[in-house]
């Protein structure tokens, strides 16, 4: 019997331990995190450069189409502040067409006076 529950017990937490989301380990300085999609696109991007406009943070990536047609790039913003913790509320995921062979240059702002560092994170 007791082996039983002790069997019910470990399902339980394995189905607990499969619900959680996939996250992408990453080091606090790489500010930088691309899906393995993005390079098989033919894209290539350029590490964001942090700033500043009007005293509010901001932050800028160039990135490169070397294929032939157009691709769609998902990204987002990741703001952070002095302890390195993220800042919330996120950033709203966003879209962008690269046209064949050329590039685009991505912007970001944080809504936060304290941030002091950020991450761009693209996605197909």
């Amino acid at each position: 019997m007791i082996n039983g529950r002790v069997a019910l017990l470990l399902a339980a937490l394995g189905l607990v331990g499969c619900s959680s989301r996939p996250t992408i380990p990453v080091a606090s300085d790489q500010t930088l995190v691309m899906e393995s999609g993005i390079l098989a696109a033919g894209i290539i991007a350029e590490p964001p450069e942090m700033g500043s406009h009007e005293l509010q943070p901001s932050a800028s990536s160039r990135l490169f189409n070397e294929r032939q047609q157009p691709v769609t790039v998902h990204y987002r913003f990741f703001w952070y502040d002095t302890r390195g913790l993220e800042m919330h509320p996120l950033e709203a995921p966003r879209s962008i067409t690269i046209p064949a062979r050329s590039g685009v240059t991505l912007y970001g702002s944080a809504n936060y006076l304290g941030a002091h560092s950020v991450r761009l994170y693209l996605y197909l």
